[in-house]
């Protein structure tokens, strides 16, 4: 049966984002067919259109990481699904656990293995993953990148404890992950937006204490205050550069800071400047494994958490679901349904 995949020639822009029949795929060896249900966006996605993203993206991929489905076939050797069962996959194709290597992240679904923008999808054995039961097809789309990171960021190397204060910077898809996750690990969460709206949308999440930074533009001073000077154990920053230097300084004694994912390196501000005399540790993570993806995936089950959606968007309308997310400032996950 004929269906309907978008193709991406990258640094093109939205016009690099083409339609084409797809024939439906016969599994090999250690693959899995789905029949896509639906499947969403990430800033990811968007610098891979650009160029912009540290792998390139192959001419002619079918993009998006992220995506659920429901197994239609099975190749041989295959064990970790059958046909009906409604699985997503891992954002890197081959890292099941343990430390993160070159090898890993050079194999990504929407980059260089074809993704989930199509009727059907093609994983390898490797990265399938079964979603919670509780959620939506919608909400089961959300998960593999801003979930996984989100929760790798907060559960290793030191995971946060029940007590533990956790500031998130920004109120992209990542940061509001790392609210629902942190308030689920039992944190104390201190969140930085931009205005009164997403304010009030990060307290319903599950934030504590919320500080505009529009009206409030030393917010690590504020935090600093609302901590008693102690400041806090963890923060996930989800902007980058440009915030860091506020991120460490409102970090207490031996904080660990992370800073998710590719971002561009156009602000760059002296060491000295940044670490002032803080004591803390600076990493940069991408993702995470298999491993922290089903982990992630029987807390949001325990704990009946739902991801955040903003819009949903039909297949046809991928194109507009493109610019919205570029353009719309959305708060939560662009979904684009199949059906």
């Amino acid at each position: 049966m004929n269906g309907l995949a978008y193709h991406l020639d990258p640094l093109r822009g939205l016009d690099g984002l083409t339609t084409a029949a797809q024939d439906l795929p016969e599994p090999g060896p250690n693959q899995v067919v789905i029949e896509v249900l639906a499947a969403s966006l990430n800033r990811r996605d968007l610098m891979l259109m650009d160029g912009d993203y540290p792998l390139p993206a192959t001419p002619g991929i079918i993009p998006l990481a992220e995506g659920v489905g429901t197994v239609i076939a099975v190749g041989e050797n295959v064990t970790r699904a059958e046909v009906g069962d409604r699985i997503t996959a891992s954002y890197f194709v081959r890292w099941i656990d343990g430390p993160q290597r070159l090898a890993t992240v050079a194999e990504q679904y929407g980059a260089n293995f074809h993704g989930m923008l199509a009727t059907y999808a093609v994983l390898e054995q490797d990265s399938v993953v079964h979603v919670p039961e509780h959620l939506t097809d919608v909400e089961a789309a959300t998960l593999t990148c801003a979930g996984v990171v989100a929760w790798a960021a907060l559960t290793k190397p030191v995971p946060v404890a029940p007590g533990d204060t956790v500031l998130t910077v920004g109120s992209g898809t990542v940061a509001l992950f790392a609210v629902q996750h942190a308030a689920m690990l039992g944190a104390r969460v201190f969140s930085i937006t931009s205005n009164p709206v997403k304010a009030e949308r990060l307290r319903k999440l599950g934030a504590d204490e919320v500080i505009d930074r529009t009206e409030t533009p030393d917010w690590d001073a504020a935090v600093q205050e609302l901590t008693g000077g102690d400041g806090v154990e963890h923060v996930v920053d989800t902007v980058g550069l440009p915030t860091l230097s506020k991120s460490v300084r409102s970090g207490g004694y031996n904080a660990q800071i992370t800073m998710i994912g590719a971002m561009p390196s156009s602000v760059v501000e002296p060491v000295g400047e940044v670490f002032g005399t803080q004591y803390v540790s600076i990493r940069r993570i991408a993702v995470g494994s298999r491993t922290d993806f089903e982990a992630m995936n029987r807390a949001i089950s325990e704990h009946r958490i739902r991801p955040v959606i903003d819009r949903v968007f039909a297949l046809d309308d991928s194109v507009q679901a493109y610019r919205y997310f570029r353009d719309g400032d959305p708060f939560g996950k662009v979904v684009v349904r199949m059906s």
